[in-house]
C-alpha cells in the first residue's frame, strides 16, 4: 500500500530536491513511473539522450517509488547505481522510466529501473540501484 500520492511526492520533492528532472506519472505498490520531456540540454552529440540524463531520471524514479512506500524522507540516499545502456535513446522523444522496488528493508531499498523512449517497446537502459534508509528508531 502506498503512503504518498504522486502530488504529495511532487510537493515534497519541490521542497527538498527542486533541481530534479522529470514528472511523476504514477506510483503503485513498490513501483513508480516518470517521464522526462527531452530538451536540448539533455542531448549529447548525435542527438541522443546523454547518459547522465538517463541515470538521473532513473535515480529519481526509484527514489519516488521508495517515497511512495515509506513516506517523506529527505535522507534516503543512493549508495549504489549501476547502469547498462542498451541502445541509443532518441532525442526527439520523451524518456520514460519504470521503477520497481525489489527489496524494501529497514535500512536498504534495492530496485531496478527500465528506461524507454516514448512509444518504443525495447528499453534503452537498465539501471539497478540501492538506497540507504535512515535509522528512525
Amino acid at each position: 500500500m502506498t503512503v504518498m500520492t504522486p502530488a504529495a511526492i511532487e510537493d515534497f520533492l519541490d521542497e527538498v530536491f527542486p533541481h530534479r528532472a522529470g514528472t511523476i506519472e504514477g506510483v503503485g505498490e513498490m513501483r513508480a513511473t516518470m517521464s522526462l520531456a527531452v530538451e536540448d540540454e539533455h542531448l549529447r552529440p548525435g542527438a541522443c539522450v546523454s547518459g547522465p540524463t538517463m541515470m538521473g531520471l532513473a535515480d529519481v524514479c526509484l527514489y519516488v517509488a521508495i517515497l511512495a512506500q515509506i513516506g517523506p524522507e529527505p535522507m534516503a540516499v543512493t549508495t549504489d547505481l549501476n547502469c547498462h545502456f542498451l541502445r541509443r535513446a532518441r532525442g526527439d522523444r520523451d524518456l520514460i522510466a519504470n521503477a520497481r522496488i525489489i527489496k524494501l528493508g529497514r535500512r536498504l531499498a534495492v530496485g531496478e529501473v527500465l528506461l524507454f523512449c516514448d512509444g518504443d517497446e525495447a528499453p534503452v537502459a537498465h539501471v539497478t540501484a540501492t538506497y540507504a534508509l535512515p535509522d528512525n528508531d
